[in-house]
């Protein structure tokens, strides 16, 4: 059994006191968006260089979006890196503490090569990829039309830094995708063969935050206001130590065809395969009992119902949407399919049961 928390933990009611904390300047580097930053400094100067994601493109992290960051950071000496923002950001950052880097490709191609320079301290601003804690960055590579994953022990964060205040900005819909992806994190992660008491303990912790707000939010008319930030945000965080210890599985892996082409964002694509997938590894055999019961006792249901209900209550705080809608035909799933083996195989490890190209052919289908 193995089981790391590598981050060192501490939260902050705003980032002016995480600057003033941690001693932020000169010879640092802050990665964010300047609708983060701006307004949290009320218009005073940011004491070190920053570096405003949505500058070099919009979306999620993709070749063509980090290779100009890389050029723009290309020779200098800094000894932090301070990454504030959402999953973009995030994965962004971690790319960006090793030494003479030109190309997100040359990473993914040559990871030994790599060597750590610069700290991360990582400020998440949403509540679903629980990326603050672990040694992952997913990168879309445009021209593949998929995403692919890098995890090394050297890009883990040495400090993370939780300010749920942030949560406050969210649309609606980013938090609601957000945390999807994080509930989705917490159960894969739990069944995953990796699992192990302290994996499903987090997993439980971060389920049962998730589903409490969800049954709260779903019973409100008005939705301006999001209730229980700091929990969605402990609960990220939750999964993202599960997941990054236990991994993540199918749900995830065939999701990375529907972002990487189709520009879906993850929460949502994840969510959109999500129940089929599930299903699909009940159809096969897959022993689910111990999540069983943590849903069913989290969703005060019966464990033969909880799929339903579960997806019954996620549909009432953000609808699913069939990759029908993305112009996915019948017909195109067994190419996508094989993409998903020949690409996402570091995920599909993580499956409780083995899926065949039939297989995920087929969930695809049912998710049209």
């Amino acid at each position: 059994m193995q089981f790391l928390i590598k981050p060192r933990i501490s939260d902050a009611s705003s980032i002016q006191e995480m600057f003033e904390t941690l001693k932020v300047g000169i010879g640092d580097l802050v990665v964010t968006n300047e609708y983060v930053l701006s307004p949290a400094l009320h218009g005073a100067a940011c004491p070190c260089d920053v570096l405003y994601q949505e500058k070099y493109g919009a979306g999620e992290p993709s070749d063509e979006m980090i290779d100009p960051m890389l050029a723009a950071i290309g020779g200098k000496n800094y000894k932090r890196v301070i990454a504030i923002g959402g999953g973009t950001v995030i994965d962004i950052a971690k790319l960006f503490v090793f030494e003479n880097c030109s190309s997100v490709a040359e990473m993914f191609k040559n990871p030994a090569a790599l060597k750590k320079v610069r700290e991360l301290v990582i400020v998440p601003t949403t509540c679903g990829t629980g990326s603050e804690v672990t040694c992952l960055s997913i990168v879309g590579f445009h021209k593949l039309g998929t995403k692919m994953g890098l995890g090394l022990p050297s890009m883990f964060a040495d400090e993370v830094v939780l300010i749920d205040s942030l949560l406050k900005t969210l649309p609606f819909s980013v938090f609601a995708t957000s945390s999807i992806d994080a509930l989705i994190h917490a159960v894969e992660s739990y069944v995953s063969p990796k699992a192990n008491a302290f994996t499903k303990l987090f997993g439980k912790a971060a389920i049962e935050r998730i589903v409490k707000g969800y049954r709260k939010i779903a019973s409100m008319k008005d939705r301006s206001e999001i209730p229980d930030l700091k929990d969605f945000a402990f609960a990220s965080t939750f999964a993202g130590v599960a997941f990054g210890n236990a991994g993540v599985g199918a749900v995830h892996a065939l999701s990375y065809p529907l972002g990487g082409t189709y520009h879906v964002p993850h929460g949502k694509a994840n969510y959109m395969v999500f129940s089929a997938v599930f299903g699909m590894y009940k159809e096969k055999g897959a022993k689910l009992d111990e999540v069983e019961a943590v849903l069913a006792e989290a969703l005060s249901c019966g464990a033969g119902a909880v799929w339903g209900k579960l997806t019954e209550l996620i549909d009432r705080v953000y609808p699913n949407t069939p990759i029908g809608t993305l112009g996915i035909t019948a017909g195109m799933c067994p190419a996508i399919a094989k993409s998903v083996i020949e690409t996402q195989q570091r995920l599909l490890v993580n499956n409780p049961v083995a899926l065949s190209a039939d297989d995920i052919t087929r969930i695809y289908e049912r998710c049209l």
